[in-house]
């Protein structure tokens, strides 16, 4: 008679930020790693902005987010060096 051990691993985990409740779950290490990581910076970029701030960077987030084709021509106009006379 053989028995077949299964396979060590996880399928899923699930992170909960103690400070703002947010969950993300996540079905690989990696992307449990990266999770963790993106929200920790993100609480340390949204704690260094003060209310206006935050509030300017929610709303430019949520056009930005809502048409990545603009997100990406943004990105270009940003990367592109000023023409001649123009100001950054």
């Amino acid at each position: 008679m053989t028995t077949q051990t299964p396979a060590c691993g996880w399928d899923q985990a699930v992170f909960r930020c103690g400070r703002c409740g947010t969950e993300h779950t996540a079905t690989t290490e990696d992307d449990y790693l990266k999770a963790v990581g993106v929200h920790g910076d993100a609480h340390a970029v949204w704690d260094r902005l003060n209310p206006i701030e935050r509030d300017g960077l929610t709303s430019i987030l949520r056009i930005i987010l809502a048409a990545p084709e603009l997100a990406a021509e943004l990105q270009a106009l940003a990367d592109r060096p000023p023409a001649e006379g123009e100001g950054r």
